[in-house]
């Protein structure tokens, strides 16, 4: 646990800025530090010693059980220990998965009511599910990949011209958006495009010469796909199918490259942050060279494990919001590895986020006895608190319940 010391107060502090400051003007993010052969985590990156001593204190969910018929080969003290009732949770947690659902034949009337249901059980239990035959061709889903990670590997100068703090952005590269608020440092840089304005159509020449091609031609896709799921979860609230996208959830959307670098101390270290996400509805993209992407379940950490062509698709706090809680906007994180780089792209439906339209649970969702949960919200003083919030500190809707 060496390392896991907090800086939250006078002196301490003042150096945790001057760091973070130091980290923030290379404009080099997490990478420039692993390319500049650093063996040690840096301490702006070094999450707080209660959070870590939590996390050692639960090592045994991270334990891989063999299954019960392998368990004579094992010696003695450790099948003691494997078979030991505390260790239960241990193996449910590694049979738990995240459900995955086949959208192929999703127009034909039976099949739709099937994969319906499956939606409506998944987004009222986990929050999250992955689907395949999603429509989208395995070269657009290979494009985008190889566009994050060829931004990220290129020459750190021609990354700097896209490094900036400033939201209103269109492009912008950096490391931790929350980086000066938040607790601690994320060990991840990211490249987020922002297609949240749909009455200007983005310059292709904006966007950086590494991913143009393929940003535009995922984005497209990615949207047609975030109305379907839409589509789906309208109908699996009993309304119109084309119920929440008139709702404009799917006016505007922004998309995340993460990269996330082989870290040399990955214990001490977190990708990113437990948090829900803010918007309605997110899809995500993630290249299979090692799992990171964790969904809190049943009180535990469980993987989510990359599915070949699959997508994982989550809950936003907006869609719990307008759903009166049906839906659950579930916490998630991702952790970092000492192998690497993970790549994810995340595509964030957030409805009009430069406008002030108003929203709240649905009216014909609310009834004698089911009451409204929440207040309704502004939908862009809702971002700016989003923007103005660490992440590790945002809890978007107890802001708003009644």
């Amino acid at each position: 646990m060496a390392g896991g010391t907090d800086f939250f107060s006078g002196d301490q502090e003042s150096d945790r800025m001057k760091m973070l400051k130091s980290f923030d003007e290379t404009k080099a993010g997490v990478k420039g530090l692993v390319d500049s052969g650093t063996l040690k985590v840096p301490k702006i990156f070094v999450r707080p010693s209660e959070e870590l001593a939590q996390e050692y204190s639960h090592n045994r969910i991270h334990v891989q059980v063999p299954p019960i018929d392998d368990l004579d080969q094992v010696q003695k003290p450790d099948k003691q220990r494997l078979m030991d009732p505390d260790q239960d949770l241990t193996y449910k947690k590694n049979q738990i998965k995240v459900p995955v659902i086949d959208l192929s034949e999703v127009h034909k009337p039976d099949r739709r009511k099937q994969v319906v249901e499956e939606v409506k059980i998944a987004s009222e239990t986990w929050g999250f599910f992955q689907v395949v035959n999603h429509g989208i061709p395995l070269c657009v889903l290979d494009g985008m990949i190889d566009g994050v990670r060829e931004f990220h590997e290129q020459d750190v100068e021609e990354k700097r011209k896209y490094y900036t703090r400033d939201s209103t952005e269109i492009v912008r590269f950096n490391s931790s958006y929350d980086l000066f608020t938040a607790r601690t440092a994320s060990w991840r840089d990211s490249l987020t495009i922002s297609f949240s304005d749909p009455d200007r159509p983005i310059d292709p020449q904006e966007l950086p010469a590494s991913c143009r091609d393929s940003a535009i031609e995922y984005s497209k896709h990615v949207e047609t796909l975030g109305n379907i799921l839409l589509g789906l979860l309208s109908e699996a609230l009993g309304l119109e199918t084309d119920r929440l996208k008139s709702m404009e959830c799917s006016k505007g959307h922004r998309l995340c490259g993460h990269y996330y670098p082989a870290c040399p101390e990955p214990d001490l270290t977190i990708g990113t942050a437990k948090h829900s996400d803010a918007g309605f509805l997110t899809i995500l993209l993630q290249n299979h060279i090692v799992s990171g992407l964790q969904v809190m379940y049943d009180s535990q950490w469980t993987d989510i494990q990359p599915v070949p062509s699959g997508l994982v698709v989550n809950i936003g706090d907006l869609l719990q919001l307008v759903s009166n809680g049906r839906f659950k906007s579930n916490e998630h994180r991702a952790i970092s590895n000492g192998i690497g780089p993970r790549i994810s792209v995340a595509c964030f439906f957030t409805g009009p986020v430069n406008g002030a339209k108003m929203y709240g649970p649905i009216d014909d969702l609310i009834t004698e006895e089911n009451p409204p949960l929440y207040t309704q919200i502004v939908l862009n003083d809702y971002v700016m608190k989003f923007l103005n919030t660490a992440l590790d500190n945002y809890r978007a809707l107890d802001y708003y319940m009644i």
